[in-house]
C-alpha cells in the first residue's frame, strides 16, 4: 500500500481516489530504496522511472566540463525526481540523480503513468496541476538566475525553500542558485548582520 503517495494525489488533486484508482495505483507504482550516493539515473542512460520521494533527499545534477557537479534540482519528502526530458522522450539523461541520504521512492514508468493518467481522473488532475506549477516555478528560475543578484537568489530560495539548508549541505546549494560556495558564505554572513 501507498499510503503517503494516495494522499499526496488526493491533496493535490483536491479530490479523494474511487477505490478502484486507489488500486490502480497501487499495481503501477512500486517502492524502490536507494542508499545514500547510490544512482536513480546516470547520465548517458534513459531515465525509465520517475519517483516520488517517500523518505530521504535527492539530487539531480550534471557533471560539468571541469569536474564540478551543476545542480538542477534538489528534493525531499513529496517532491518528484526524474529527468522529464529522457522520461517523455526515451533519449539518454544528460543528467545524474543520486541519493544524497538513504531514501525510499515510488516509482512509475513512462506507460504506467500515460495509464493512470487515462484511468485515474485524481491522478490526471495532480498531473495537470503539477504541470502548470512545475512551469511556473521554472520561470521564476530562469528569471533569477537571469536577473537577480546573488543577495536576490538567496532570499528567494530562503522564501522558497528554507527547509532545504538543513537537508543540503552549502556547496550544493551554491551549485543550485548558481553562485560559489564562497559568495553564498558571504551573502548568509550578510543577510545575518542584516537581521540580528
Amino acid at each position: 500500500m501507498l499510503d503517503q503517495l494516495i494522499a499526496y494525489i488526493a491533496s493535490y488533486s483536491g479530490q479523494s481516489l474511487l477505490p478502484s484508482e486507489i488500486d490502480l495505483v497501487n499495481s503501477m507504482f512500486r517502492v524502490k530504496k536507494l542508499r545514500k550516493k547510490q544512482y536513480l539515473l546516470q547520465a548517458g542512460d534513459v531515465g525509465v522511472h520517475y519517483a516520488f520521494i517517500v523518505k530521504g533527499a535527492m539530487r539531480q545534477y550534471a557533471v560539468c566540463d571541469n569536474g564540478t557537479d551543476s545542480i538542477i534540482q534538489l528534493g525531499i519528502e513529496n517532491w518528484w525526481i526524474g529527468d522529464r526530458e529522457s522520461f517523455v522522450s526515451s533519449k539518454p539523461s544528460l543528467y545524474n540523480i543520486d541519493a544524497w541520504e538513504d531514501c525510499e521512492l515510488n516509482v512509475i514508468t513512462r506507460a504506467q503513468t500515460l495509464e493512470l493518467i487515462d484511468q485515474s481522473p485524481a491522478f490526471c488532475k495532480m498531473v495537470r496541476i503539477m504541470d502548470e506549477r512545475n512551469a511556473i516555478a521554472a520561470q521564476k528560475r530562469i528569471t533569477a538566475l537571469i536577473n537577480f543578484t546573488a543577495e536576490q537568489r538567496y532570499s528567494f530560495f530562503l522564501e522558497n525553500h528554507p527547509f532545504f539548508l538543513q537537508r543540503f549541505p552549502l556547496h550544493m546549494v551554491a551549485s543550485y542558485l548558481g553562485v560559489t560556495k564562497e559568495t553564498l558564505s558571504r551573502v548568509r554572513t550578510s543577510a545575518a548582520g542584516k537581521e540580528s
